[in-house]
């Protein structure tokens, strides 16, 4: 694999652990089976792209995307805990329904950002290659991102969110409003994966309406991936294991695409992707397994 490649790879990694943090959120801070992200970055990319485009400044444009992602998870969320629509059903409902409406805000299936100013220009201006300096920007970006998210969830209502997702009924007994920790636990997660859409795009130079199928994969098999891989014992450590297995489950992916001896191909992507998530999915059984073995021995 070339240096390209390598950080090619590890750039949207850097973008994809956004997503594992906002698939964390729901899945497992929340326990809310979320679909809502294949609909949420796309739309991200989307209101970004037509902002710039329009000569908004893209700073703005992508605190704009990042709010029309909490919009969007604020519906699914809705849904579920005032119109009583299973939380699965609810994340599918809008997902379909934000396909419809991302065509509608760019008024075509694609929007090229080549030759316009976005969040990225002024990296330019470094005397570095662009393939160094932007996983640069995005890593420090996560970083940050990282910091607030861990900050967030031990605050006293970070605490009550967690609470709603271990035991609701245990919590609402607390006097903690679940309805009102799943609105805003499910706004923030898909304005996390808004963020990383309208980065994909500022970093591609394109937003398409079809770029977010499969994100809920990949950000799943970043969150399992990870886990497998790290301990998480401590919150800090979980979502520290988000951002390593969202990078390494991009490097397995580039890796395996440019392993000449392997013989895959580009259109092997969803195969290599499919093989990727069952191995993050089996490895803990066996890496449990492995334990107990060893200490049975022992």
């Amino acid at each position: 694999m070339s240096q390209i490649a390598f950080l090619g790879a590890v750039e949207t990694g850097l973008i994809f652990a956004l997503v594992a943090f906002g698939v964390y959120l729901s899945f497992r801070v929340l326990d809310f089976p979320d679909l809502t992200v294949d609909g949420s970055f796309p739309l991200g990319a989307a209101v970004s792209a037509v902002l710039i485009i329009n000569g908004i400044n893209p700073w703005l444009a992508t605190l704009a995307a990042v709010f029309a992602g909490c919009m969007a998870g604020v519906l699914t969320a809705w849904m579920n805990v005032r119109l009583q629509i299973l939380n699965l059903l609810a994340s599918i409902l809008t997902m379909i329904a934000l396909y419809s409406i991302n065509l509608r805000i760019m008024g075509r299936p694609n929007i090229a950002l080549l030759g316009e100013t976005t969040i990225l220009s002024p990296l330019e201006l470094i005397d570095l290659p662009y393939y160094v300096t932007t996983p640069l920007a995005f890593f420090v970006i996560v970083v940050l991102v990282l910091i607030a998210l861990v900050y967030f969830l031990k605050s006293e209502t970070g605490l009550a969110m967690r609470a709603t997702g271990a035991n609701a009924r245990m919590a609402r007994a607390q006097g903690i409003s679940t309805s009102a920790m799943i609105i805003l636990g499910m706004a923030v997660s898909n304005g996390l994966v808004a963020l990383a859409g309208s980065l994909f795009a500022q970093s591609q130079g394109a937003a398409d309406v079809t770029m977010g199928v499969g994100v809920i994969v990949i950000g799943l098999a970043s969150v399992i991936g990870g886990e497998a891989l790290l301990s998480t014992r401590t919150l800090l450590l979980a979502v520290i294991a988000c951002l390593v297995g969202a990078v390494l489950y991009r490097l397995a992916i580039a890796l395996a695409l440019n392993a000449d001896f392997i013989g895959l191909q580009a259109q092997d992507l969803n195969l290599v992707t499919a093989a990727l998530v069952a191995m993050a999915i089996v490895l803990p059984r066996f890496k449990s397994s492995f334990n107990s073995s060893g200490k049975g021995a022992a």
